[in-house]
């Protein structure tokens, strides 16, 4: 089974799809307590490896999932983002995590919009969200500066309550 995961560009990052080398520093985020606690609390890494493994799976399902984002200075990996809707999910959201030492480069702004780009661009989608726990004040701050708006608030099976923001149209961006 060949999975075919376009590669994104922006100025200064490549999204791509996972590779085997990319587990290690998704690893240490789960098992870092305050930087995992917005993205679905930590994980040992038999837990990691199997949120990995489900991440590169739900390419397969539903064609589209979360791209690792290197830097082009150096080629190391810096986050994970893409689009995830899992079973249970309200409906397809753009999802971030940046590693510790990438942190407050802005590199999640500029792979999600990327995505973003993406996703109504060359994928159709006409509506997309961010799902982001209440106390994850960083990752709300991003999506206002998405442009994205509080839609709801809702219980996540997975995360608990959980605050819906909504990405701008693609008719308002353009």
């Amino acid at each position: 089974m060949t999975l075919n995961i376009p590669t994104l560009e922006t100025e200064r990052l490549i999204l791509r799809g996972p590779v085997a080398d990319d587990f290690e520093p998704l690893a240490e985020f789960f098992a870092d307590t305050e930087r995992s606690a917005g993205f679905g609390d930590t994980a040992s890494r038999s837990e990691a490896w199997r949120w990995f493994a489900s991440s590169i799976g739900h390419w397969q399902l539903r064609g589209y999932g979360y791209w690792t984002v290197v830097t082009k200075a150096d080629n190391q990996p810096c986050g994970i983002v893409g689009i995830w809707n899992p079973e249970g999910w309200p409906e397809p959201e753009i999802g971030w995590v940046v590693f510790r030492n990438a942190e407050g480069k802005g590199y999640a702004y500029e792979a999600a919009l990327a995505v973003r780009e993406h996703a109504y661009g060359v994928m159709g989608f006409t509506t997309m969200t961010s799902n982001i726990v209440p106390d994850n004040v960083r990752s709300i701050a991003l999506a206002e500066r998405l442009g994205c708006v509080l839609d709801r608030v809702y219980e996540n099976e997975q995360m608990g309550t959980t605050r819906m923001y909504r990405h701008p149209s693609p008719e308002a961006l353009s």
